[in-house]
């Protein structure tokens, strides 16, 4: 599917969306649409297997979308059921059964059938409790397919997801939808209902123009950026990771360079945002054994795997990205002050959580990778316990890089934000400051950055180039003379010049300026004295 078709399938499921959503919140909406969305991928994904497995034995239904082959062949080989089912699972790790999947649950839609909501509650709960619970366990927990907004009695509910699955089937069928196309859908949609959802879409989306920076960075090698993406990722992590949108981002950069990733990791705390993650990566082709997203606070650490105690057993990252929420208020404990990811450096204030969670993600920061998060530009300059934070991490090398970035890029705030970072260990002795706050176009509801902006960014971190008023390279002195305060209006002067005035040049134009003035006057009263008007002074 080209670009453009790809961008004409989003914007047609997008349409949809807005004609039915009717009163319904959008965030409601969304995760209807995105499961069903999901629904889809999976049907597909499980009939082309199963067309596979079964050879010619598949039945030929001659292209009449009306009819379900699997439910044909379930029909005529109803002994041999449980052998499929066996190999399907051992094969795409799941099964649904023929009246569960998309064409037999959208059959049903077209024709208003009144069955529908029981069948594809039925379906879904199939999927998670029938499959490995690692992937879909609880993954359609948050759509409550009987909820009040869908209708007040139980045939209206059933008319509106008839009316919202015929619909999505209608504008699916004007696509070929491979994998990667609907992949991309379920992505554009999810920024089409962050943007309509202002500033709760903080809480899972990172604009795609961001996160293609971050993504950039940490997939440079990190002694040696200006070497280009490295071909190889054993793992990448994003402990805040949302719908999952910036690890994808990760996954895409290192594969345009014929690189592969070992395996995803990601944590998030919101319920339904982090069944749209595990949905996301299966949308993209990410099978089930190349991700493991966990669903629980990142800062009480309530991952076990992350606990381990045993430090050649405590798992590690290449790559780390996050967007944690911006000035998140917690609650640090004693217990948390000797917890190993805080012990060496302190704790974050109550007011605002932005290092507690840059040290978490730092703590499990390999010694050759590198970590870029996006913060608040408050974490730059803030006294008490951030200050004494961020200056320990300076003091100790770690902070390798640091970009400002426009105001108003992001749904949840309109406050300019940062970018850090960070390496265990790095070659630089300096900390390289990118001022790209003032480059970006403006926008109706948020600012953009093109193409050209963001390759400048990354192209100034890879080769470490310094420009008057744009990016510098400040060493550890400078820093420490300013206290550890990294405010990038302290190192990179913004101001421009006043030009330097030719005083001779500029005498020669004002009396060349002077004799125009006098031909001109007296040529008017050349013209005024033969109509016998008052001349010009």
């Amino acid at each position: 599917m080209t670009e453009a078709n790809q961008k004409q399938l989003g914007n047609t499921l997008w349409s949809i969306a807005d004609q039915l959503r009717g009163a319904m919140n959008a965030d409601d909406f969304r995760d209807y649409m995105l499961s069903f969305l999901f629904l889809r991928y999976l049907s597909d994904n499980y009939e082309t297997a199963a067309k596979k497995e079964l050879g010619k034995d598949y039945p030929d239904v001659g292209g009449d979308a009306r009819k379900v082959p699997l439910a044909l062949w379930y029909a005529n080989n109803v002994d041999d059921i449980p052998a499929f089912e066996k190999q399907m699972r051992r094969k795409v790790h799941y099964v649904i059964k023929p009246p569960h999947l998309w064409n037999s649950i959208a059959n049903m839609a077209r024709t208003q059938h009144e069955e529908l909501l029981g069948t594809l509650y039925a379906g879904f709960k199939y999927i998670e409790t029938e499959s490995f619970e690692s992937t879909f366990q609880g993954l359609f927990s948050e759509i409550n397919l009987y909820s009040e907004k869908l209708g007040k009695t139980q045939s209206d509910k059933n008319k509106k997801l008839c009316a919202i699955i015929q619909k999505i089937a209608e504008g699916l069928a004007e696509f070929s939808t491979g994998v990667d196309s609907l992949g991309d859908a379920y992505e554009y949609l999810i920024g089409q209902f962050a943007a309509g959802s202002g500033k709760k879409a903080g809480e899972f989306y990172t604009p795609q123009q961001v996160s293609d920076i971050l993504s950039a960075i940490v997939t440079l090698d990190s002694q040696e950026p200006k070497t280009g993406t490295k071909k190889r990722l054993d793992s990448v992590m994003d402990f805040a990771c949302g719908s999952g949108s910036l690890l994808l981002n990760v996954r895409k950069q290192v594969a345009k360079a014929g690189g592969t990733i070992g395996k995803i990791y990601g944590q998030e705390k919101n319920i339904t945002t982090y069944n749209l993650a595990r949905m996301n990566m299966l949308l993209h082709g990410v099978k089930d054994t190349e991700f493991e997203i966990f669903h629980g606070d990142t800062l009480l650490n309530e991952w076990d795997t992350m606990r381990e105690q045993n430090p050649a057993k405590k798992p590690s990252f290449d790559a780390i990205v996050a967007n944690p929420p911006f000035s998140y208020r917690w609650e640090p404990t004693d217990a948390l002050a000797d917890d190993v990811r805080f012990k060496s450096h302190g704790l974050a204030p109550k007011s605002a959580a932005d290092f507690a969670f840059l040290l978490h993600g730092f703590h499990y920061l390999k010694d050759e990778g590198v970590m870029a998060i996006i913060l608040p530009h408050g974490v730059l300059f803030r006294g008490g316990a951030e200050e004494r934070i961020r200056t320990k991490l300076l003091k100790d090398g770690h902070i390798d890089t640091v970009i400002g970035l426009p105001a108003n890029l992001f749904y949840s705030t309109g406050i300019p934000v940062c970018i850090l970072v960070l390496k265990k260990c790095k070659k630089p002795d300096d900390v390289l400051f990118i001022n790209a706050a003032e480059h970006f176009d403006k926008g109706k509801r948020q600012n953009q950055l093109s193409g050209e902006h963001i390759a400048k960014i990354i192209q100034t971190y890879q080769f470490r180039e310094e420009e008057q008023r744009y990016s510098r390279r400040v060493g550890m002195a400078e820093i420490e003379k300013n206290d550890f305060n990294l405010n990038i209006s302290r190192y990179i002067s913004t101001a421009v010049g006043e030009a330097e005035i030719d005083l001779d040049k500029t005498h020669q134009d004002l009396v060349a300026l002077d004799k125009q003035i006098k031909a001109a006057t007296e040529l008017h009263n050349k013209f005024l004295k033969e109509l016998g008007l008052p001349l010009l002074p």
